[in-house]
This record gives structure tokens, C-alpha cells and sequence, in this order.
């Protein structure tokens, strides 16, 4: 009403300017700031009508209107109906475009509409849709995770208390299917399972997971180049897809993990708010009886179930399972020494001699020890329990390290002995002083070559000065020989009493009671 007022209106001053005043086109054009093409049109019109100026005080803003657009007395034929929920769903297969669509249309309807109109009542359609909806997602493409702000609870058993757990929630882009499960909480060993499973539960892949910003699965939040955690970057890759973080502070990129976790909350939490669960495995049971009738509500705009569109649209695009599940791995970045070894978790592991003092990633799995040099795996161990103790490589060590390899600490005790008793002992104080025997090889080894160099007698006589200072150690046998003090002959204790002096108040004086 208000448009047909508006038009009335103008029609009304262009009579008026043109009749009354006599202005010309551009003149009435300048007048008002209508358009000429306009202006020239309901000159036209009124004239073909037989309207000039004044207009006659019975034709109303209706009449008039009718006046200068008579109905056409030739009424076009219906238009066939559009199937809009079908249009939308198909707009998430790969490659389908709404000019595929027309042409299939205008192909079956020859008197359907045209290009323009057929898109026009689709945006319409996909306007009022939820906001989670408007966007096409491609099938099979994309999964949205996160956890949701609400949080279900578990009651313990043997105390009574009450200790909340959280809820994640995937959903896929283009079907909109459903997943939930309880989590003890929301680091990175629970929010990777919680996906793992979920994976499992849907039976297929997707290309790229889109994560919230937090911190389990986002280490750097940027809206360019957001850091994403490792661990994470690795399970995506080993199930064949990427993680794209949706934005922060745009949440039309997450808008339909938001409507998931909705749902979660009143169809999932909501129905189960009666009831008490003593265990998580005890609530997700019943979380999974919940998701095959979620999944299988008809959606209230498109009229069809989540379940049949993950059928028909995602489940074909998605790629299959790899043959092996996802193993959560913990990286950590870790410096080579000059020993060639990394330490991991209170051990020890070897890569190649040629890394010594190199920056290297090490992949921690509960089985496993991978360590990565500029992406390239160089070496990979069996996970050692316990606390120093070492896993070596032969073909890692050094060519002149190799030849000790097939040392023990009884064979180094053996040779030892044969150039005298203390130097057996030092040897045997070194091994035994280490947390573990192999870490004083070259300590053993060193003293060996003071033997080659300075004689076995020498040897002998710095080891038992080394013991009597209670310094057995390769570098005090190596200071004594380099200073020749083992030719020195070693200080006995004293025998002798102690002289009587009127100065030494001697034992007993510390005995008798001082007066106050």
C-alpha cells in the first residue's frame, strides 16, 4: 500500500508540472528527482488512459492505479511449483550449481520459470531458513565440533557428590547429522577420543574439522593464521582430513555447531534430567540410545531427517576408515645432546650422531618414541618405563663408539683388575655411581687410555690416591697423573699421641660443670 501511495503521488506532480505549469521532460526530471524514463512512462500511460490535469476528485490512490495499469485480459497459466527443500538439498552435492538445477527444471517445465525468478524464489526460501542452514555446505565436507556451555553431571557412588562432566558435539555440515558424548573434561587425551569415536560412530570421514577457538584444539588464536595443536594437526592427518578453526568473533562460521549444541541441550540433556547416572559409561549409554531417534526427527523446514540426508548426501562423499585407529600422540620438542641422545619422559633415546646438538620434535605415543627432524622421521624407539635408562641404536653411534659397543660393566671390571686391585675399584665406583652402567662407559673407557699412556704402575697408584680422596672419577685420575702426585708416597694416618701442653685443655676439661 505504501509503494502504490508512493507512485500515486508522483504521478499526481508529474500531471500537475506537465498540465498546470507546462514543464518539459528534463524539467519535470530536475523538479522532483524522478527519473526521465519514469516520467516519461506516466505521461504515457495517463495519457493512453485519457488523464490530464486536474484529475478527478472520484479516483482514489486504487482507482487510478487501476486506470493506468488495466489486468490483462489474457491471464497467464500457473507456474509449476518449485520443490525448494529439494533444491536446497541438492545445492550440497559437489559441483551442483543453481544454473544445473534451472536447466534440469525449465527442461522437465517448459512453461516454468525463468532463470531469474526460479533463483529469486530460492533466496526467499533459504532466507527464512536458520541461519546454520542458509549456509551450502558440501557434502561430506566439513564436521563441526565443540563442546557445549551447558554441562550434564554424574553423581559418585561411594560419597554422594555431584561433579559436572562436559558434552561434546560434532555435526556434520551438509546433513546436519548428529553426534554427543560425555567427556571428563575438555584436555586434549578427551577431546581427541571424543573424536575418535565419533568418527567411528559416523563410519566415514570428513575432509576438515572445525573446531571452536579452545585451547585443546587451538594454540594460537588468529583469524588469518591460527595455530592449531599438534596432536590435533596429526589425528586430522592420519584420518585423511585438514583443520580449518572457524574465526574468532564471527559466529556464522560456527553457526551450526551452535544449533547442535542446542539440540544436545534440549532433546539430549533435557530428556535425561530425571535421571541419576553414577559412572560416564553409564550416561554415554544413554546418550547413544538418544542419537538414532535425534537423527531421526524430520527437520522442521526441509521435511526430512537428518538421518536420510547423511544417507543420501554425506556418507557418499565422506572417504572410509583408515585400517588402523588413531594412537593419541603427545609431541614435544627436544634438543639432541652431545651424546646423541634426546630425553623424553625421564629416558634417554639415540637418533644419528650427525644431529648432535639439532632441535628435534619427538612423537610420544603410550607405545612408541618417534623422533622427527624438519618433519622426517630419524629414528623410532619402544617407549621405556622406569627413569635413565637409555634405548641406542647401534648404526646411531659414532664408528669409534661402535667398537665399545660389546662392552659390559663385568668386562670392564675385569680388565681393570688386571692393572691392579684400585684401579678395579675405581672402575667398579664409577659404574655402580651412575644411574645406569652404560652412562660411565666413557669414564671406563678414558681411564683405559691413562693406562696406555702413563703405565699400569702409575695407573695404579693415582687410582689409590683417587680413593683415598674419595674422588673416584676419571678426571681426578687424569689430574693426578698429569701432575705426577701418584710418585708421591701417600700420607698415613697419625699414631702418635697427642703431646701434653698447658695450652691443650685435653677431654675431661669439657666434662665438669661451668659455674653460672
Amino acid at each position: 500500500m505504501a509503494a502504490q501511495r508512493l507512485r500515486m503521488k508522483q504521478l499526481r506532480n508529474i500531471l500537475r508540472l506537465r498540465h498546470e505549469l507546462g514543464l518539459t521532460h528534463r524539467q519535470i526530471v530536475r523538479s522532483t528527482g524522478i527519473g526521465l524514463g519514469t516520467v516519461s512512462e506516466y505521461l504515457a500511460r495517463a495519457k493512453g488512459a485519457g488523464l490530464s490535469w486536474p484529475i478527478p476528485d472520484d479516483l482514489d490512490d486504487t482507482a487510478l492505479e487501476g486506470r493506468l495499469y488495466p489486468p490483462s485480459t489474457t491471464a497467464d497459466p500457473p507456474r509449476p511449483p518449485l520443490d525448494l527443500p529439494f533444491i536446497h538439498k541438492e545445492l550440497k552435492r559437489t559441483g551442483v550449481t543453481l544454473q544445473l538445477l534451472w536447466s534440469e527444471y525449465a527442461e522437465n517445465q517448459p512453461g516454468g520459470y525463468r532463470y531469474s525468478q526460479f533463483c529469486e524464489h530460492y533466496r526467499r526460501f533459504a532466507g527464512r531458513l536458520h541461519p546454520s542452514m542458509r549456509q551450502t555446505h558440501k557434502a561430506g565436507e566439513k564436521v563441526f565440533v565443540d563442546f557445549s556451555g551447558k554441562r550434564p553431571e554424574i553423581v559418585d557412588p561411594t560419597t554422594g557428590e555431584v561433579f559436572p562432566v562436559e558434552l561434546f558435539v560434532g555435526v556434520l555440515g551438509a546433513s546436519s547429522y548428529f553426534y554427543a558424548e560425555a567427556t571428563l573434561s575438555q584436555e586434549l587425551p578427551h577431546w581427541i577420543g571424543a573424536h575418535i569415536r565419533m568418527l567411528e560412530w559416523f563410519g566415514f570421514c570428513p575432509a576438515v574439522y572445525v573446531p571452536d577457538n579452545l585451547k585443546s584444539g587451538v594454540t594460537t588464536v588468529c583469524r588469518y593464521e591460527p595455530g592449531v595443536n599438534r596432536t590435533y594437526e596429526d589425528f586430522a592427518h592420519h584420518y585423511g582430513g585438514v583443520v580449518i578453526p572457524a574465526r574468532a568473533g564471527k559466529p556464522k562460521d560456527k553457526a551450526k555447531v551452535e544449533a547442535a549444541v542446542l539440540l544436545a541441550q534440549r532433546w539430549i540433556m533435557a530428556a535425561l534430567r530425571n535421571r541419576t547416572f553414577f559412572s560416564l559409561a553409564e550416561l554415554n549409554a544413554a546418550i547413544r540410545a538418544l542419537l538414532p531417534i535425534l537423527n531421526a526427527r524430520l527437520m522442521q523446514r526441509l521435511k526430512v531427517s537428518r538421518r536420510e540426508m547423511f544417507e543420501t548426501l554425506d556418507r557418499p562423499a565422506m572417504k572410509p576408515l583408515p585400517l588402523n585407529r588413531y594412537e593419541i600422540a603427545e609431541w614435544k620438542p627436544v634438543t639432541v645432546s652431545i651424546d646423541y641422545h634426546v630425553h623424553v619422559d625421564n629416558n634417554f633415546y639415540s637418533v644419528p650422531y650427525q644431529l648432535m646438538k639439532e632441535k628435534v620434535e619427538a612423537r610420544v605415543t603410550t607405545t612408541t618414541v618417534e623422533l622427527l627432524f624438519k618433519s622426517r622421521r630419524v629414528a623410532s624407539h619402544r617407549r621405556l618405563s622406569g627413569h635413565g635408562h637409555y634405548a641406542t641404536e647401534p648404526e646411531h653411534m659414532p664408528h669409534a663408539h661402535r667398537a665399545h659397543a660389546e662392552w659390559t660393566p663385568s668386562r670392564l671390571i675385569d680388565w681393570a683388575k688386571k692393572s691392579g686391585p684400585a684401579v678395579g675399584a675405581v672402575v667398579s665406583e664409577i659404574l655402580h655411581s651412575r644411574p645406569h652402567p652404560e652412562q660411565g662407559y666413557r669414564a671406563c673407557l678414558g681411564i683405559m687410555r691413562l693406562g696406555n699412556k702413563y703405565g699400569p704402575e702409575r695407573l695404579e697408584a693415582a687410582c689409590q690416591r683417587a680413593r683415598r680422596l674419595s674422588a673416584a672419577s676419571y678426571k681426578t685420575v687424569k689430574n693426578i697423573l698429569a701432575a705426577g702426585v701418584d710418585r708421591l708416597p701417600l700420607f698415613e694416618e697419625a699414631t702418635q699421641p697427642t703431646p701434653r701442653h698447658e695450652n691443650i685443655r685435653g677431654a675431661d676439661y669439657y666434662d665438669k660443670e661451668t659455674p653460672c
